[in-house]
């Protein structure tokens, strides 16, 4: 299955607490909880562009699976990292968060950021 397509954000869960769990102020956590975020992921093979729009702030990474890559962080700051794909996930490691991005089923993708014992959830739905 291709991860191609345009997803909008229907349900999350411990948004708050892995917020604050990396560090952003609680006045920026209560302007944007309630922000429901679209997703546009292009994928050529192990070539992804993934746009993150969030109100108005807009966030584009580029990768290749298994290369080196720079790319934004919630949090704004910028960091080296290597995706992989496993099967159906796409996963990396963000200075000490896990994340998985997993193609749930052709319409579905669920979204999962690991901190210690804080988990993020998200799950998006195919527009």
């Amino acid at each position: 299955m291709s991860f191609s397509g345009k997803y909008q954000q229907v349900s999350q869960e411990n948004f708050e607490p892995f917020m604050k769990a990396i560090g952003l102020p609680d006045e920026v956590i209560q302007q944007v909880k309630e922000l429901k975020s679209t997703s546009e992921i292009e994928q050529n093979g192990n070539d992804f562009k993934i746009t993150i729009t969030t109100g108005p702030k807009v966030t584009v990474n580029k990768f290749t699976i298994g290369k080196e890559t720079e790319m934004d962080t919630i949090t704004g700051e910028k960091i080296k990292t290597v995706f992989h794909l496993d099967g159906n996930k796409l996963k990396v490691s963000l200075k000490g968060i896990e994340s998985v991005t997993e193609l749930a089923d052709p319409n579905t993708i669920v979204s999962t950021m690991t901190l210690g014992d804080v988990v993020y959830k998200t799950t998006s739905k195919r527009m």
